[in-house]
């Protein structure tokens, strides 16, 4: 299962669960991301060719990342642009989400072990902006 998490004009986050199983690759973002994420399931003998990345001047305005979830639950709370709480969801062992837009913040439900994956070079805290996020009581999980 793929999951958009969207308004009517921003992207805010893709999730791909651990269940996701289709044959082939499959290009979950858009090719103007600045971070591109897919999905690959091949048989036994696939050869893909050896290759190298070409140097390309790109420009990276948002910091963009992606959580792989190795252990536990983390419920990810999104955020549009106006830091306004929008939806949550459950993440488990297997899962993966590339965070794109708005906010995002964290709880972890269960033990967790996550790698993070995103763009450098890091900033420190010119990196981000904290804000107030949800209250449990108000949190609106949408698995």
């Amino acid at each position: 299962m793929i999951t958009h998490i969207k308004d009517h004009k921003n992207l805010y986050a893709i999730i791909i669960k651990n269940e996701f199983n289709e044959e082939g690759i499959h290009f979950v973002t858009p090719d103007d991301l600045s971070q591109q994420m897919a999905y690959m399931n091949h048989k036994k003998d696939k050869v893909i060719p050896p290759h190298y990345h070409n140097p390309v001047e790109r420009q990276v305005i948002y910091t963009q990342e992606v959580l792989f979830i190795k252990k536990g639950i983390l419920r990810v709370d999104i955020y549009n642009n106006e830091n306004e709480y929008y939806e949550s969801h459950l993440l488990r062992k297997g899962d993966t989400i590339l965070l794109i837009s708005g906010g995002h913040g964290f709880k972890v439900i269960e033990d967790l072990e996550m790698i993070e994956v995103k763009q450098g070079p890091f900033s420190g805290e010119l990196d981000k902006t904290r804000f107030v996020g949800i209250n449990d009581g108000d949190v609106k999980v949408c698995d």
